[in-house]
């Protein structure tokens, strides 16, 4: 089974070409949606979170309050850190259950979606990286209209992330989503195309 991975800074238009992906009738495995259900309430993960960050990140309900979280560890390395050596292992650990269902499943292909598919070391599971990237003024721009949040916390939620510069280095593919729509989709398609033409790029390990 192929398995591509598409990955790109917050607000570089990562989702919205997975989903055109995801429309071909391509199998996917979302590393967002990954997380949430680890942070979930019951999640696997809260404990160690709050062992970690304390009662301070939860809602009265023993649930988790994403935003205060959130506050804690963008702009803060050694924090952010934390929360990643949390995270990722578990992520990482699903990521690999749910690719080798599909490969069991006979599936001839698999989009994996992981905006910090090199942090988490994620990139290993894929034969392909594409990475999808905008100017930071453009994802800055969609990350205030589409979270609701000031000029300044979403540049620091941006510049928590790698550099994009680093990210296009590491990738076998870039794609830019800094045009409308319409052009978007169509050069998100013809990738599509040429990356299954071209065949796998990287040799992936397997769980």
């Amino acid at each position: 089974m192929r398995v591509i991975a598409i990955t790109g800074g917050i607000g570089s238009g990562k989702t919205t070409v997975a989903a055109l992906y995801c429309g071909l009738g391509v199998a996917a495995v979302d590393a967002d949606a990954v997380s949430r259900a680890l942070t979930a309430e019951n999640g696997e993960a809260l404990t160690p979170i709050r062992e970690v960050f304390g009662d301070g990140v939860f809602h009265a309900d023993g649930t988790l309050n994403r935003a205060a979280l959130a506050k804690r560890v963008f702009g803060n390395e050694a924090e952010l850190k934390q929360l990643n050596a949390v995270m990722h292992p578990r992520i990482a650990r699903r990521i690999r259950d749910e690719l080798e269902a599909l490969r069991t499943a006979g599936e001839p292909a698999a989009l994996l979606e992981a905006p910090l598919l090199f942090e988490a070391g994620m990139d290993g599971l894929a034969d392909a990286v594409i990475c999808v990237t905008a100017p930071e003024e453009v994802r800055v721009r969609r990350v205030c209209d589409r979270d609701g949040i000031p000029r300044e916390e979403a540049l620091r939620r941006i510049r928590s992330q790698n550099p994009m510069e680093k990210t296009e280095s590491l990738s076998d593919y870039v794609l830019s989503t800094d045009v409308p729509f319409s052009a978007v989709q169509a050069r998100a398609l013809a990738l599509w195309r040429r990356v299954l033409a071209d065949g796998p790029r990287r040799v992936p390990r397997r769980a």
